[in-house]
C-alpha cells in the first residue's frame, strides 16, 4: 500500500452487483510545530508530510529557503511536524480561511505586494494540453484512488516537478517544498494544476515567480484581478483541446493584430 491512500472495499452494480477493493485517497490532520510551538493545523493527503510543511511555511513567508531550517522531524503517525529554525520567529496569529477545498488557511492578505512577473515564456496550446496529460503518470495517487488534486512545474518541455494532495492549495505547498529541497528553480516557469485558482491559489503561484498559471477548472474574480495586476497568464478550463486565457494570452501565441 503506498503513502496517501487507503485500502477499501465497496459494493459495484453493473447488470447486477459485485464486490470489489482498492485504494481510496487518505484525508487527515496535520499539525505544523515551529520552534515547539503549535502553529496550523492541515487537512492533507498523509504523504511528504515535510514538503507540504516547508511549502506552507515558504509561501507564508516564515523561511526564505532550506538555511533558515535546523531540521524537521515528521512524527511516526504522520499527524504532526515539528519544525525547528535556526533562530526565532514572532508567528502570524490571524489566519484567513480560504475558499481551498477542506477549508484552506493562510496568514497573508491575497493582495499582498507582489511585483509584475517579466518573462519571456511563450507555450503553445497544444504542448499546454499535452502537459496536463502527463500530470497524471501511471504510478500517481490519481491512477491508483483518484480523488486527488495536483500541481506541476514545468518549462514547457517536460513536468520537472510534481505533487498530489487531497487538497488542490496543499499541492502548491508541497510543489514549492519539493522544488526547494531538490533545488529546481521555479521563476520563470509555468505552474499547472487541476483544481480550481481562486486568489490564494494565485497567490501562491505568483510568489513562485511562474509568468503562466494554467487550470482544467475555473478561475475566480479575484485571481483574474491579481493575474491582470501581476502580469500573469492565467487559463482555465484546458481539457478537451480547449482553454480560456483570461489575461496575458500573447504568451500563448494568441496575435491581437
Amino acid at each position: 500500500m503506498g503513502a496517501g491512500a487507503v485500502s477499501a472495499k465497496w459494493n459495484v452494480y453493473r447488470d447486477g452487483w459485485s464486490r470489489a477493493e482498492g485504494e481510496v485517497i487518505g484525508e487527515a490532520l496535520m499539525t505544523i510545530s515551529i520552534n515547539g510551538e503549535d502553529w496550523v493545523t492541515l487537512m492533507c493527503t498523509p504523504s511528504q508530510h515535510d514538503l507540504l510543511a516547508i511549502g506552507f511555511m515558504l509561501n507564508e513567508d516564515l523561511i526564505q529557503g532550506t538555511d533558515d531550517i535546523d531540521h524537521v522531524h515528521v512524527s511516526e503517525d504522520g499527524c504532526c511536524v515539528d519544525v525547528w529554525l535556526q533562530g526565532p520567529v514572532e508567528l502570524p496569529q490571524r489566519g484567513i480561511i480560504t475558499s481551498g477545498c477542506g477549508g484552506g488557511v493562510t496568514f497573508e492578505e491575497p493582495e499582498a505586494d507582489i511585483e509584475p512577473l517579466i518573462s519571456e515564456l511563450q507555450i503553445s496550446p497544444e504542448r499546454l494540453f499535452t502537459l496536463f496529460r502527463e500530470l497524471h503518470i501511471p504510478d500517481s495517487l490519481h491512477a491508483r484512488a483518484r480523488g486527488v488534486h495536483a500541481s506541476g512545474l514545468t518549462d514547457g518541455d517536460k513536468i520537472l516537478a510534481l505533487a498530489e494532495d487531497v487538497g488542490r492549495h496543499n499541492t502548491m505547498d508541497k510543489l514549492r517544498g519539493l522544488c526547494l529541497v531538490q533545488d529546481i528553480a521555479t521563476e520563470g516557469m509555468a505552474l499547472l494544476a487541476t483544481g480550481r485558482i481562486s486568489s490564494e491559489m494565485l497567490r501562491k503561484g505568483a510568489k513562485m515567480g511562474c509568468p503562466i498559471i494554467a487550470s482544467r477548472n475555473s478561475p475566480t474574480s479575484l485571481s483574474i484581478a491579481l493575474a491582470r495586476e501581476w502580469d500573469i497568464t492565467l487559463v482555465g478550463y484546458a481539457r478537451q483541446g480547449m482553454m480560456r486565457a483570461y489575461t496575458r494570452p500573447d504568451r500563448l501565441g494568441y496575435d491581437s493584430g
